[in-house]
């Protein structure tokens, strides 16, 4: 699944602070999975599908892309739950999942990288006491973010590449040379990252100690 990044639109879902949103994404998820109401499930997909068509005017391509790479998933698991639950309790799971999936897309796509890396550093800045360095936690998030929809392009480029040499479009065909890339995007970010001293724990604005002479 690719990630819905920033998408530029003037709407109030925009300028809500970023916080907000991953605050009341948080509290969508305790209380979907809280409640076991298929009316309160559908009731939630569709306030959600109102804030991002509606108040976000968000395009339905860009929650359509989100959808469409989980449809499979979501099948699947409505198929397991025919075969050990009952049909009500499989359409309470998809809807959740559907729903959380749409919700995440409306939050990446409203909020810029920036403002969500900003939230976790605060969040993440009280866990100092225990050895923790909320910039740290800041930029593997913005890289997860970055890297994401990276990925899925590089896994297109591999498809349509193979598809134009008349390959086979199996999926085991297609996660070899897809590894490669991602193992060598992710030994080149780690020398630039290590090139920055990214890795240091030596204070800022404190040069390191030199050897007696």
């Amino acid at each position: 699944m690719t990630l819905a990044l920033y998408h530029p639109t003037a709407s109030p879902v925009h300028r809500a602070p970023a916080g907000l949103k991953l605050l009341a994404l948080a509290v969508l998820s305790g209380v979907l999975f809280a409640v076991p109401r298929l009316d309160l499930v559908g009731a939630a997909l569709a306030g959600v599908l109102a804030v991002g068509l509606g108040a976000a005017r968000l395009p339905v391509r860009l929650l359509w892309g989100q959808v469409r790479p989980v449809l499979l998933w979501l099948a699947a698991l409505f198929v397991v739950h025919l075969l050990v639950t009952d049909v009500a309790t499989g359409a309470l799971a998809v809807l959740r999942l559907l729903t959380l999936v749409l919700a995440a897309a409306v939050v990446t796509a409203t909020s810029r990288v920036t403002e969500l890396v900003a939230v976790v550093e605060r969040i993440c800045a009280p866990l100092r006491l225990v050895g923790v360095r909320p910039a740290r936690s800041g930029l593997v998030i913005a890289m997860t973010l970055r890297f994401i929809p990276l990925v899925a392009e590089r896994a297109a480029r591999i498809r349509e590449a193979q598809a134009a040499r008349g390959g086979s479009r199996r999926l085991t065909i297609l996660v070899v040379p897809l590894l490669i890339q991602v193992l060598q995007m992710a030994h080149t970010v780690a020398e630039a990252l290590d090139a920055r001293g990214a890795d240091d724990d030596a204070p800022r604005g404190r040069a390191p100690r030199r050897g007696r002479r």
